[in-house]
C-alpha cells in the first residue's frame, strides 16, 4: 500500500458531531483513487464505475492531518480495481477503508471502453516515491 497524498481536516469537512463528515471523506476517496489510477495507467479518461465496501473505522477531527494509502488489487483489459486506507497521518490509526473502487478507461471521444494496454503485473512493478 502507498500512502501518496495527504489532506488537513477543516472546518468545512465537519458533520453536526464535528467529526469528519462521511460524504467528504467518500469524496477524497473517489479523487484521490482517480488520481492514482490515472497515473498508473498513463490515462486521463477513466470513470468510476463500482465503489464496493466502505468500513468506518474510527473518527477525524478539525486539524488532524489524514493520508491516502492506495494499491491495485486487479486489473482487467479496460478496468483497474484498487483498494484504499485511509488513516491518520500522526497516529496512523485507520479512519476507514473502501475496496474495490473500479474505473473503466474510456475512448474520451466515443465514450465506450478502451482497452488500457496494463496488466496486474505491469502496475505491481511500477516504482513510486512516497512522501517523507
Amino acid at each position: 500500500m502507498n500512502f501518496l497524498s495527504r489532506r488537513l481536516v477543516m472546518p468545512n469537512d465537519l458533520n453536526f458531531a464535528g467529526s469528519l463528515f462521511g460524504g467528504r471523506i467518500l469524496e477524497w476517496i473517489d479523487e484521490e483513487a482517480y488520481i492514482y489510477a490515472a497515473c498508473q495507467l498513463d490515462a486521463k479518461s477513466l470513470v468510476t464505475k463500482h465503489i464496493g465496501a466502505i468500513s468506518f473505522e474510527s473518527s477525524a477531527y478539525q486539524g488532524d492531518v489524514v493520508e491516502f494509502g492506495l494499491g491495485v488489487k486487479a486489473a482487467g483489459k479496460t478496468s483497474i480495481t484498487l483498494t484504499c486506507v485511509v488513516r491518520n497521518k500522526q497516529t496512523k490509526q485507520t479512519i476507514c477503508v473502501a475496496d474495490d473502487i473500479v474505473f473503466v478507461h474510456i475512448d474520451p471521444n466515443t465514450r465506450k471502453p478502451l482497452a488500457h494496454g496494463k496488466t496486474k503485473q505491469d502496475l505491481d512493478a511500477i516504482k513510486i516515491e512516497t512522501p517523507a
